[in-house]
């Protein structure tokens, strides 16, 4: 069943990518650890950890194009998502600090102890295992998602409204995560990360596996994507992100597909942002910023919303102009990044999938592109 159920939904375009993520996934971890340092084909270990940044982001952009592109909801706040995962796995890695942080408490971390903490919290028990930890890298992005979904979408609440709703609650969530009586760190959030499943961070084992690891979840993302989307829930996605009071006077509870689609779209979010902690080695409340989501909806809207491959090609080329630009004319990253905004809306509506698409129209995700980029009759977000 499953077999046939991937058959439908994959098209030899989709096949192409995972493969190309397999090689992918090969052919660098192969180059950095096998290669010599000294040799023209040796892949530094900055160099496989700043790639395995980028699977992550692809991840993340993946996720905004399942609600955005496929159902009309622009959420400008999935980074909070992404930073929850992200907190979920960094506590994770500080447990597994123990005795070997600069205080040598063997179970309260360095923060706990400089705050003068006596035991540990209620929320941080569980997080020595790693089960328990994956559980909560998906549960509590997808808890938080249901619970405000559940609120939003029953009151209807649509368009520009949404949007900004989404943008409080990440940034509230930012306040709060500020704070050193929240238990998370605060300004300076969680790092010092010495190894995860017992083997160490810095190793280039480690380094190499978690990119291997990043381009898995980016490929099982895509394809739980294209399984919805390609489906009839699918169809009825695009249906209300093009006439949502169509579908609802057809008789469809347009909530509950929001809502259950928007909760999936927030799981692939954490496990995107658990992915990304233990290869920058540091998580804060910076994450939770709304520009962080802005620059994800930036890289959906480069790419081509409503595509998935769109999107993935978005995040990776805005996140490398991010690194360049960051190190060569850090003052100004913003206005370039504005710049790119303006003169995607302007030129390139459809995105990088639907410039190729004009030249290249047997590309199948084209169709979905076009009337992605169709203006709604319901708002300019849907």
């Amino acid at each position: 069943m499953i077999v046939r159920l991937l058959s439908r939904s994959l098209d030899h375009w989709s096949y192409g990518f995972l493969a190309v993520l397999v090689l992918v996934s090969i052919i660098l971890p192969a180059l950095h650890l096998l290669v010599p340092p000294g040799s023209y084909f040796h892949v530094s270990g900055y160099a496989i950890g700043l790639m395995g940044k980028y699977l992550c982001f692809a991840l993340l952009a993946l996720s905004v194009d399942l609600i955005w592109g496929f159902c009309g909801i622009l959420s400008l706040g999935h980074g909070a998502f992404f930073a929850l995962g992200g907190y979920a796995m960094g506590m994770y890695l500080m447990r597994q600090i123990g005795s070997r942080g600069v205080y040598g408490h063997p179970e309260l971390p360095d923060f706990m102890v400089f705050l003068n903490w006596q035991e540990l919290p209620w929320f941080w028990l569980g997080f020595d295992s790693f089960a328990y930890a994956a559980v909560m890298i998906v549960a509590v992005p997808g808890a938080l998602a249901f619970v405000f979904g559940w609120f939003a979408f029953r009151s209807r609440v649509t368009g520009v409204y949404l949007s900004i709703i989404t943008q409080a609650l990440t940034y509230a969530l930012m306040l709060a995560f500020f704070r050193n009586d929240m238990g998370f760190g605060g300004n300076n959030g969680l790092t010092d990360f010495k190894d995860i499943l017992g083997f160490s961070l810095q190793a280039p084992g480690t380094r190499a596996a978690l990119f291997s690891a990043s381009a898995l979840a980016l490929g099982l993302g895509f394809v739980v994507c294209r399984l919805i989307t390609r489906s009839r829930a699918g169809k009825v996605l695009e249906a209300i992100r093009d006439a949502e009071s169509r579908v609802r006077f057809l008789g469809y509870r347009v909530e509950r597909y929001k809502l259950a689609v928007f909760v999936i779209s927030a799981c692939l979010a954490g496990i995107a942002g658990a992915l990304y902690v233990p290869q920058v080695g540091i998580i804060n409340p910076g994450e939770f910023s709304p520009a962080n989501s802005i620059e994800i909806v930036i890289a959906v809207a480069v790419g081509g919303r409503g595509t998935l491959f769109g999107p993935i090609v978005g995040a990776v080329l805005v996140n490398f102009a991010k690194t360049w630009f960051t190190g060569a004319l850090p003052e100004l990253w913003l206005f370039a990044l504005g710049g790119l905004f303006i003169a995607v809306t302007l030129f390139l509506p459809r995105g990088i999938v639907g410039l190729v698409q004009s030249y290249w129209p047997r590309l199948p995700a084209a169709g979905v592109a076009n009337r992605a980029a169709k203006p709604s009759t319901e708002g300019s977000t849907r």
